[in-house]
């Protein structure tokens, strides 16, 4: 058996605002030292799975620069290992993003004609978690069905969008699916995470762009399937997953990892999660300083206080500055007797001494990189 990996980095760019002017949604920084695609691409070459393509349209260099060869991830360049699917040089429209079909047509000729795989596993980079994708792979074979989607609970709560929903008989049957609707509590949650043969995915996307249809949700799994032209394979996940496609989630999800259960269902769980190596000196403590409830990256020079906050690597506290609730990536300055909360300060931040700035847990503030405020 033969698979091909492929993820989407920026199927979410338009709802993260100002994080995403200059990345993509898979080069944001995560957990402190982390990007969003560490973990799918950990999640993939752990289950071997070598050939792995990454499908981006545009603010690539980012991403590109953080994963370089792949050596990290046990994986090497060119044809039939690592390829950067960057822009869509193959699709008839670049303008805009308008759907994940869009993206596979963009690059139809590298799953027609590269390496000759059986099967696909398509993911998206918004959605993180710690996923055995071998027992995924081998439970779509059993279910001899012709796509496999990975599902959650919990997620669905009658006001969250979601882009599939599926509702369970008690025989583990489909009895209702959905897209684009504020599902109730009792349908699963797509992870976005999906395993399908390739032959079967190259027909349906040429098929669909014909067509103008662009969803892979809402036009690929749910349309053919009221149509019987599809059969589904639902896999529950019952791990975390942590959803960053928004602003909020993301926000949310980084302050999550504080929570010891969630952390160690990311990172002590089916296996290690990898990331570019960029070790600094260890992380500086003052007399004075007061630190609770954090997540620190190494190369931090803290002199305040700090409360339930992830800090990056190389990030500086000054005296008197009170950070709570917060996420501060590299190389930013706090200045003396600053008050932030609920603040995302990106990259190379300086926070003159004694501002304020004050967010909620629904709408954080947000510091564009390189700032000064």
């Amino acid at each position: 058996m033969s698979v091909m990996g492929i993820i989407i980095a920026n199927a979410c760019d338009g709802y993260m605002g100002e994080l995403t002017n200059k990345r993509t949604m898979a080069s944001l920084p995560f957990g402190g030292r982390y990007r969003q695609i560490d973990f799918m691409l950990s999640n993939m070459t752990t289950s071997g799975i070598r050939h792995i393509g990454i499908i981006s349209r545009n603010n690539f260099q980012s991403l590109m620069a953080h994963i370089g060869a792949g050596e990290e991830w046990d994986l090497e360049l060119g044809e039939g290992g690592l390829e950067y699917l960057t822009p869509y040089s193959q699709a008839e429209s670049v303008t805009a993003f308008r759907g994940k079909m869009d993206s596979l047509y963009s690059v139809l000729e590298y799953m027609k004609y590269g390496v000759q795989d059986d099967y696909v596993v398509l993911a998206d980079a918004g959605i993180l978690c710690n996923i055995d994708l071998d027992a995924v792979l081998d439970d779509h074979i059993a279910s001899g069905k012709d796509i496999t989607v990975v599902m959650k609970s919990g997620v669905a709560n009658g006001k969250k969008i979601i882009d599939l929903g599926v509702k369970l008989d008690k025989n583990g049957a489909i009895a209702d699916m959905v897209s684009g609707a504020a599902a109730t509590e009792d349908y699963l949650s797509t992870l976005y995470l999906y395993v399908v043969s390739k032959d079967l995915l190259v027909r349906h996307v040429r098929d669909a762009i014909a067509h103008n249809l662009f969803s892979f949700e809402r036009d690929f799994v749910l349309r053919l399937h009221q149509q019987g032209k599809l059969s589904v394979n639902v896999y529950p996940f019952e791990g975390v997953a942590l959803f960053t496609t928004s602003v909020q989630e993301y926000f949310k999800s980084n302050l999550a990892i504080l929570d010891e259960k969630v952390r160690n269902d990311l990172f002590a769980g089916k296996h290690p999660i990898y990331t570019k190596v960029r070790d600094r000196v260890p992380s500086y403590y003052g007399e004075d300083c007061r630190v609770e409830n954090c997540t620190v990256a190494d190369g931090c020079f803290l002199e305040g206080s700090v409360k339930d906050s992830v800090l990056f690597r190389q990030v500086s506290i000054a005296r008197g500055a009170v950070v709570e609730d917060s996420m501060i990536m590299n190389d930013t300055v706090v200045g003396a007797d600053c008050y932030l909360k609920c603040v995302i300060l990106d990259k190379n931040v300086v926070v003159r001494p004694g501002t304020k700035l004050i967010g909620t847990p629904t709408t954080p503030v947000i510091i564009k990189r390189g700032e000064v405020v």
